[in-house]
């Protein structure tokens, strides 16, 4: 990882800076970084829930496994963004995995006393973390309507909808969305086959809805992405 402070960490991953300076100044040296490599188990699942995590550097891959052994991935997350949260509302042990998707990936525990004492002194950031949670909690429940009562195309825009929501930034009319998800990915983000999305997103291509390379994907018009 670069030459940044953890007290650069903590204002940079508090939520949207949520927490204050002084308090993160008193975290700075009793938190260290745990470095894991690509496809390294940060957790499995129905082990004990004891830290929520926050994540430097690298990606995370939430998800768990069917009965007959399929991975099911339930969100990829990137730099500023934790896991694990559910422990906050009584999750004793894990119900799903999380698992480094690059080398390298730098997270930061949390113990779930210590977040529960920051969340007490601060009712700005227990806010912010419930509204988290809430926010996951729907988005899952939309993604297992998505997966009974929509099509392929269907899941695949309303994903890249909720993409240019969530990270897009506008450029003009246009859209872009800073991600390293591939094809792969976002199909187990979709509930969909590799070659499915690749069709997909060559048809929005060659429509001119939509342009992409391996490091971002460009929304031409949002409401004319159907």
């Amino acid at each position: 990882m670069n030459e940044k402070s953890n007290l650069w960490f903590f204002e940079e991953v508090d939520l949207f800076n949520v927490l204050c300076p002084h308090k993160t100044a008193g975290l700075q040296d009793k938190h260290e970084f745990t470095t894991y490599k690509k496809n390294e188990f940060i957790y499995f699942a129905d082990e004990q829930a004891k830290y929520i995590y926050m994540i430097a550097e690298g990606r995370v891959k939430i998800g768990h496994y069917s009965d007959d052994g399929k991975e099911i991935v339930k969100a990829i997350l990137g730099a500023g963004e934790i896991f694990g949260e559910l422990a906050l509302t009584g999750e004793e042990r894990r119900a799903d995995f999380a698992q480094a998707m690059d080398d390298n990936t730098n997270v930061c525990p949390v113990s779930i006393d210590e977040m529960r004492g920051l969340m007490a002194d601060n009712k700005e950031l227990s806010f912010k973390i419930y509204k988290l949670i809430g926010l996951r909690i729907r988005k899952l429940e939309r993604k297992v309507e998505s997966l009974v009562f929509k099509d392929a195309r269907t899941r695949v825009i309303e994903f890249l909808k909720d993409a240019a929501a969530w990270k897009g930034k506008k450029v003009g009319f246009e859209t872009m969305i800073p991600t390293k998800l591939t094809h792969k990915d976002i199909a187990n983000l979709t509930g969909t086959s590799r070659q499915t999305v690749t069709t997909i997103l060559n048809e929005l291509k060659e429509a001119n809805l939509i342009n992409f390379d391996r490091r971002k994907i460009l929304i031409r018009d949002l409401e004319q992405l159907k």
